[in-house]
Order: structure tokens, then C-alpha cells, then sequence
């Protein structure tokens, strides 16, 4: 007999996200359900503004994708009214996205997504000279891990451990999972590894912050440039950037990167994670310009896992359809036509499985209706996924020299098959894989920054002018940590006519279509077993390798600036895993 499990929220995640599966009677999932239970109102925020605003505006749809956000917002303008930037503006916008990438990554493996990966409660079990000994069988020289470090480590977390709060933040969570499958030494060394990466987390935001002003939601990009021109020419500011970008990237090789290579040695058998690629079409486009002709990122399409062709992408196949989303109009959009009007149909009673593993009745998503605030995105019909796992994937379709170099290394030093990349495993290996990409070879933007800035060009903003009397459009589409990202302007009367944004954890999370089509994260749940679903650490953990921005995806706001609501939630209480 078939059985519904609903996981809400999804936590360690921004955003709001909720799971349902239904499992047949060996636990093994036949189909999934995702979907974001608040509505993003941004699109509707920015009509009527003045186009210079909108990409201030529009970086407040999430507090960490700020500068992609803000980007997206900025570049779309400049697309529609015909601006080519400086040379210079587009380096710093580069090195600006360089930051973000080796942030966001970092910081989702180890305070996000590594608890799905290390049980902490084994570490304390460890014994720390050996643990120290085992560092060096996957990084020559490893970050965090002599004996004494690991100790401290222990002692650190015990502390936590026999406190009144128990394991602090890593309190309630899947500990003792049989699907866990690092030794105690080795989940020590992710331990020493996470607390290690909040310090290095806080010098990647001041990599952002030297051209952007802050982190989150820098301020340095305007429509026809950027204004940070003091910085660029200091070369104090210049050797800052250069100085932090190393000490980041050296973390990211030193530590990150072994992590990766020691989890795909130990969890290369393990079934809960060897699927989770129910969608093998992927989509990446161009991103971050090391020179005049080459960027870090390639553009194009795999379609069913096939690296031997690499498809051009006509930007027309792109279209949004809501027929299990909370909008009115169903048919599928171009996102130029697109709209956002919300059509909420709510909840209905079903049984799932409560904490003690017996049934309860609940309110449920309505599986034949709509069921979420994210849209689904399609290409020519077709869901893709988009993400690390696309751009390393499109990246070695191409032939891009930078990624196919990165992605060799790393399956040779793991000895896993290329196959082994469309997986749960693999997807997470693929976000190490973009990170190097910014760590290894993102100094190439700078040294073009700098020798462009030795050639006597110090132009920074190009100029323009808005006719009010014209009609324009225009869009950003590039690839952001989570994968591709594109924002679409109309101008009228000077000002936004209509803006849509469609963003990478909506191109991921969004629901089923009309041709009953899941999106990637739906179909990467299908098939996979949970061993104890009162305890669904196999579903958080795949759901967790795509990183899931659903903060981007959704947004509510009452223009009036009234109180919408006020909430409070105990997740210990109600037995949610953090």
C-alpha cells in the first residue's frame, strides 16, 4: 500500500520548500511533489519604475544571490537600451562574480549541505591522531587536521553536546543514519573543515565587498557600468582582492575539494545517492569573461546525458507554464509575455506518515491541481536541469578547456566513470568542480583587469539615454552559482512595462507541466529507497545537492506596508531535522 511523505519544511536551505512522496511498500519512491509555499511578488513590484532602479530593486528577491540578482537586473536595462559597458566595468563585474561563487559554494557545502554528508555525533567517537594521519591520503598539505586542531575540534563541539541545548545547532538531526557512511575519523574532518569555513566564509565576503561596497546587496553596479572607480585604481584595494582571493582559493583546494574527493571514495556504493538525475537535459550559458574572448563558463544544451553533441540555445524555446502553480493563466509564456498573477487554490486533507511512523491526517498539497508559488520552466517542452552538474557537463560537451581539465583530474583522483557525474554524488562533486573553476583560474580576470588598467584605459561607465517616447526590450541571461539565471525588461513611457525573472531554482523546483513533465527535482526523488521514513535523510540530501534558492523563486509583499502576518515555529518541538 502506497504512502505519502511530507517533509516541511525543507530546512538548511533559503526559502521556503516543501517535499511530498508517495512511497510504494518497500519505501521506494513512485513520485514527487515540490513545491514553495510563498509567493514571489518582485516582477510585480518594479512595473512602473524608473529602469535605472530595478537592479537595486530586484536584488532584494533573496538575501544571498544578491549580486546575481542585481546583475541580472542591471545587464537586462543595459541589453535593452543597446549600452556596451567598459571593458573595465565588465572585468569588475567578473571578479565580482568570481567572489560570489567561491561564497556561495563554500558555504552550502559545509553549513548546508555536509551534515546530509558527515555525522557529527560519529566525530566525537574519533580518534584524532589517526583522523590527522587520514587527511593526508586525499590532500598533500590539509587544512585544519593535525591532532591537536582535531582535539580542539572535539572538545568544542562536547561542549555543545553536554549543554542544555544539546548539540546547538547541529541539534535534531538524522544522527546515526544508516545511510551515513563516513568512518568517525573521517566525519572528523569535516567537522574541523566546517568550523574552519566560517572564518573563510566571512574573507569571501569581504572578497565582494572591496568592489561592491557590502556583502550582501553591494551597490557598485549602475546601468551602463560600475562605480566603484577609486578601488580599481588603488592598487592597495587591487593587492586586498588579490590577497583574500587566494587565501579562499586555497581553502577551496586544500580542503573543500579533498572533502569531495574522500566522500565520492566512501559513498561510490551507496544507493540513495548514485541516482538523483531523473532529468538529464541540461542548460548552461556563458559566464565570467577572462579576456576579451573566453569566459570561465560555456554556452549550450546536453539533451539526455549525450556529451558528444552540444546544441545551440534559441533564447524563443524558452517558456513558463503555471498549470500546477498558483497562477491564473496556465498556457506556456515566453518569459517577454510572461505574468504573475496569483490564482492560491490551497491545500487538502490527506493521510502521511507522522513522527512515530504511523499515519495522521494533514492538510496536503492537492496532487492533481496546483500546488506551488514557482512556475515551471521548459525548453522546447523539455524540463532541464541547471546548476553546477549543467555547467560542468555543457562545459565538457564544448570542450571547454578550463572545465574539461578540472572534471578529468577530479574522476581520475576518485576513480569514478563519467557516468558517475548524473548523480546525487555527482551533482555535489560538480559544485566543487565550478568552485575550482573560480579558484584555479579566476586570477586570469584579474591580471586582465590589470593589465588593461596598465594600457591607460580607466573607463568605467559608458553613456546613455532613456527616449520615453520608445519601446524597449531586453534581457540578462548568464550563469549565477546555482545555474542559469535570466531577467526579461519591456520599457514603455520610460519606464517597466512588464519584468520577469526566471531563476535557477525555478527552472529546478518547479512543479509538474501539462504533459505531466516533473522537473528535476521531482524526478530525481523517483526510485530512490528511504530506509526509515520517519527519518527521510535520503530525500533532504538529494534535494540539498541542488542548493535550492526557493528565496528566489518566491517573495510576498503588501505595497501598502501593512502586516501581512506573524508567525512562530518550534522546529525541535515539531521534529524537524535543521
Amino acid at each position: 500500500m502506497s504512502k505519502r511523505i511530507i517533509v516541511d519544511p525543507i530546512t538548511r536551505i533559503e526559502g521556503h520548500l516543501r517535499i511530498e512522496v508517495i512511497v510504494d511498500d518497500n519505501n521506494v519512491i513512485t513520485d514527487a511533489y515540490s513545491s514553495s509555499t510563498l509567493w514571489r511578488g518582485i516582477e510585480v513590484i518594479v512595473r512602473d519604475r524608473d529602469p535605472r532602479d530595478v537592479g537595486f530593486m530586484v536584488q532584494r528577491i533573496c538575501g544571498v544571490c544578491t549580486f546575481s540578482h542585481y546583475k541580472a537586473g542591471i545587464t537586462a536595462v543595459e541589453n535593452a537600451l543597446g549600452i556596451t559597458i567598459p571593458y573595465n566595468a565588465e572585468l569588475v563585474r567578473a571578479l565580482m562574480n568570481i567572489s560570489l561563487v567561491l561564497h556561495d559554494h563554500l558555504v552550502h557545502f559545509y553549513h548546508l549541505h555536509g551534515l546530509d554528508w558527515c555525522d557529527i555525533t560519529s566525530a566525537l567517537k574519533a580518534d584524532p591522531q589517526k583522523a590527522s594521519e587520514l587527511a593526508f591520503k586525499y590532500c598533500k598539505n590539509p587544512i585544519a587536521t593535525g591532532t591537536d586542531e582535531l582535539k580542539a575540534v572535539q572538545e568544542r563541539v562536547t561542549q555543545f553536546a553536554s549543554a542544555k541545548q544539546g548539540l546547538g545547532p547541529f541539534a535534531n538531526a538524522y544522527w546515526g543514519h544508516s545511510t551515513y557512511r563516513f568512518s568517525p575519523e573521517q566525519n572528523l574532518i569535516v567537522l574541523s573543515h566546517y568550523l574552519k569555513a566560517l572564518e573563510v566564509q566571512r574573507v569571501a565576503a569581504q572578497l565582494m565587498a572591496i568592489f561592491g561596497a557590502k556583502q550582501p546587496h553591494p551597490q557598485s553596479l549602475t546601468v551602463g557600468g560600475v562605480t566603484c572607480v577609486a578601488d580599481i585604481l588603488d592598487p592597495s584595494r587591487l593587492g586586498d582582492w588579490l590577497t583574500k582571493y587566494k587565501e579562499v582559493s586555497d581553502f577551496i583546494n586544500r580542503a573543500y575539494y579533498a572533502d569531495v574527493v574522500m566522500a565520492a571514495e566512501v559513498y561510490k556504493n551507496e544507493p540513495s545517492v548514485l541516482k538523483g538525475c531523473g532529468v538529464k537535459n541540461f542548460l548552461c550559458f556563458a559566464e565570467i569573461p577572462v579576456n576579451k574572448n573566453e569566459t570561465l563558463y560555456s554556452s549550450g544544451i546536453v539533451r539526455n546525458g549525450d556529451i558528444s553533441k552540444l546544441l545551440e540555445i534559441d533564447e524563443s524555446l524558452i517558456t513558463e507554464e503555471a498549470t500546477h502553480s498558483w497562477y491564473q493563466n496556465d498556457k506556456p509564456l515566453h518569459p517577454y509575455e510572461g505574468e504573475t498573477e496569483p490564482n492560491y487554490t490551497g491545500f487538502v486533507d490527506a493521510s502521511t506518515i507522522g513522527p512515530d511512523g504511523n499515519p495522521i491526517q494533514t492538510k496536503a498539497l492537492n496532487l492533481e491541481g496546483k500546488y506551488s508559488w514557482i512556475k515551471s520552466p521548459r525548453y522546447n517542452g523539455e524540463p532541464m536541469e541547471v546548476g553546477p552538474l549543467a555547467a560542468i557537463v555543457v562545459g565538457l560537451a564544448a570542450k571547454n578547456p578550463r572545465i574539461t581539465q578540472i572534471a578529468t583530474k577530479f574522476l581520475e583522483d576518485t576513480g569514478l566513470p563519467i557516468e558517475a557525474l548524473f548523480t546525487t554524488l555527482g551533482r555535489t562533486a560538480a559544485r566543487v568542480l565550478e568552485c575550482k573553476l573560480s579558484a584555479d583560474y579566476g586570477i586570469e580576470a584579474f591580471n586582465s583587469l590589470v593589465e588593461n588598467l596598465k594600457s591607460g584605459d580607466q573607463e568605467t561607465c559608458a553613456p546613455y539615454v532613456i527616449d520615453s517616447k520608445k519601446e524597449y526590450k531586453g534581457r540578462y541571461i548568464g550563469n549565477v552559482p546555482r545555474g542559469v539565471l535570466s531577467h526579461w525588461v519591456r520599457i514603455k513611457d520610460g519606464v517597466v512595462a512588464n519584468y520577469q525573472a526566471v531563476v535557477p531554482s525555478t527552472w529546478n523546483a518547479g512543479p509538474k507541466d501539462s504533459k505531466n513533465q516533473m522537473g528535476p527535482y521531482e524526478a530525481s526523488l523517483v526510485g530512490i529507497k528511504v530506509q526509515d521514513v520517519t527519518q527521510p535523510l535520503e530525500i533532504v540530501r538529494t534535494i540539498h545537492s541542488f542548493d535550492p534558492c526557493i528565496a528566489c523563486a518566491v517573495h510576498l509583499m503588501d505595497t501598502k506596508g501593512n502586516e501581512i502576518g506573524e508567525y512562530k515555529v518550534d522546529p525541535i518541538a515539531m521534529g524537524y531535522n535543521i
